[in-house]
């Protein structure tokens, strides 16, 4: 098993595109790619989707009938910012959108929120109720 990283792993996704969505039962993966490395991002609550054009911003979470087309719209989007906070968890900017992990304790399914490997390097992060940028959903 890898190390575990502080948020500063998170960092390393930025330049890279996100070039799948695989829907898993009941929890979604990204994966990206840059300079041979093929991270992925397991999101145990599905992510919010916000876009970043036009004047209204526009939120789209898992229960809209546009979300999975919405989510796979941003294949081929590159990463330009992350960003990890107590209270607004973890969020990727891409061109015209964020996908947004903050879930809400009713959303909560499991002892995980989301984790983020496959790298070279095998780094891996976990994100857990409770911790960090969690530290809310104890």
């Amino acid at each position: 098993m890898g190390e575990e990283q502080d948020d500063d792993l998170l960092t390393r996704l930025v330049g890279a595109e996100l070039y799948s969505v695989q829907f898993v039962r009941d929890y979604v993966q990204l994966h990206f790619e840059s300079l041979g490395e093929a991270p992925y991002l397991s999101c145990f609550v599905m992510p919010e989707i916000r876009s970043l054009q036009g004047v209204h911003t526009q939120e789209i979470s898992e229960h809209s009938p546009r979300y999975a087309d919405a989510l796979r719209a941003l294949i081929g989007e590159e990463v330009r910012a992350v960003s990890a906070a107590a209270g607004t968890g973890l969020t990727l900017e891409l061109r015209t959108s964020a996908i947004i992990v903050n879930p809400t304790s009713t959303q909560l399914i499991g002892p995980e929120i989301a984790m983020l490997s496959g790298f070279s390097d095998r780094a891996w992060e976990l994100w857990q109720p409770g911790e960090g940028e969690f530290a809310h959903l104890a």
